[in-house]
């Protein structure tokens, strides 16, 4: 089953992320979209590890996330996260549709962490509005392919239905 956990910057989604997958089948694997591209960037991937628990294998997909997953044993796996994803990709245009071919594919269950960027300001920039607009249209995409939806909002969560 895929599982997509959804929040704001802050909110708590990577350890409601992290929890969901705890209660899943192992092997667990953790699939890190971002790099450290500065020491804050740095202090928060640390902090992402040291909650992790030991026995989780880690890979870096960076912004090949669908040829990670495909060459991922069955299991369990964690994708943190689809906005990292989406960055990394320098004209902001990530194959959704190979992603999601990946996520259909994968034998067992996939937790996936993104941003909610539709609740935020409206960016003032040309490249904040593109980047919103292609997570929200990733979200949305990966969310009808999930059979749960989560919304993560100060630490707790509500559970999205389909309309």
């Amino acid at each position: 089953m895929i599982t997509l956990v959804l929040g704001g910057a802050r909110s708590g989604k990577s350890a409601v992320a992290e929890a969901v997958a705890t209660r899943l089948p192992p092997p667990m694997t953790y699939v890190a979209t971002g790099f450290a591209t500065d020491d804050d960037m740095a202090a928060r991937i640390a902090a992402h590890r040291r909650r992790r628990p030991a026995a989780w294998g880690t890979v870096e997909a960076g912004a090949d996330l669908a040829a990670a997953l495909d060459a991922l044993p069955e299991g369990t796996v964690l994708v943190d996260t689809l906005g990292t994803w989406v960055a990394a990709h320098a004209d902001l245009r990530p194959d959704v549709h190979r992603l999601l071919a990946a996520l259909l594919a994968r034998r067992g269950d996939t937790v996936i962490v993104s941003d909610e960027v539709g609740l935020g300001v409206h960016p003032s920039t040309e490249v904040g509005r593109r980047f919103r607009d292609v997570l929200g249209d990733v979200n949305t995409a990966v969310a009808d392919a999930a059979g749960e939806v989560l919304l993560v909002v100060a630490g707790r969560v509500l559970p999205l239905v389909r309309p």
